[in-house]
């Protein structure tokens, strides 16, 4: 039977993936940021996931504005990196795994979540920059992957409630899987940003560390928000959160 070990979520913002391709870790901006990763990084040695199932939001390669599914899983066994515009050097390919995605798809269809699935996935900084951070280090990526995509982009949104709720069938999902297989799922986005407007650049650290705190100890904290009232809190970007 497949088994969670472990979440670990992150930032996916390309600067940190343009920080690795021109090999900045050790410079004192970055620094005090990549050391942080050591102790995730060695925890994943440890329990050696088989399986990384990544939540992120796609921007832009697999669909734009005038198509934008709620929710859009990877079915296929391979997944190619691109670059959606920032110009930053692609990585090596993905290995999935069709039959555990088809797994999880019928699983989530069977609990009320009506997903997408994708035979045919392109992959970008969203879902990149998180491996990246925990297994550039090796030669060859230690796992294989499954992107599951949210919209964060094209309103209407779905809420954090629905991705609480998400978040829970996967797991059900996850653990009636037949398959020995351990699983490690990344949460991956930004806190508070935004990237237009009046409010362009804001930063609500206050609110960032409160969430980083219950998404620990009381995740279930954040679906009390609507998403009007996050956006407000963490700027139209910030609406990240929800995955």
């Amino acid at each position: 039977m497949a088994r969670i070990v472990g979440g670990v979520t992150t930032s996916h913002i390309p600067a940190i993936s343009n920080a690795m391709a021109k090999g900045l870790e050790q410079e004192p901006y970055w620094k005090r940021f990549f050391d942080g990763y050591e102790p995730v990084k060695e925890w994943l040695a440890k329990v050696d996931p088989d399986v990384a199932i990544v939540v992120y939001n796609d921007h832009g390669l697999n669909f734009f504005l005038n198509q934008v599914p709620t929710f859009a899983l990877g079915c296929a066994d391979h997944y190619e990196n691109a670059d959606e515009g920032w110009g930053l050097p692609t990585l090596a390919s993905f290995e999935g795994d069709a039959q555990f995605s088809w797994h999880l798809a019928e699983s989530l269809i069977n609990q009320d979540f009506d997903m997408t699935t994708c035979q045919e996935m392109l992959v970008d900084h969203g879902f990149v920059t998180p491996m990246a951070l925990m297994w550039r280090h090796l030669p060859a990526w230690p796992v294989k992957a499954i992107p599951l995509a949210v919209n964060t982009v094209q309103h209407p949104l779905t809420s954090a409630r629905r991705c609480y709720q998400l978040g829970k069938a996967l797991g059900k999902a996850i653990e009636s899987y037949p398959e020995d297989s351990k699983v490690v799922i990344f949460g991956t986005g930004g806190l508070s940003h935004q990237l237009q407007g009046e409010r362009a650049g804001i930063i609500d650290v206050d609110f960032d560390l409160e969430c980083m705190e219950h998404i620990i100890h009381d995740p279930e904290w954040m679906t009390r928000f609507s998403n009007a009232e996050l956006m407000e809190k963490a700027g139209t970007e910030g609406i990240e959160v929800i995955m």
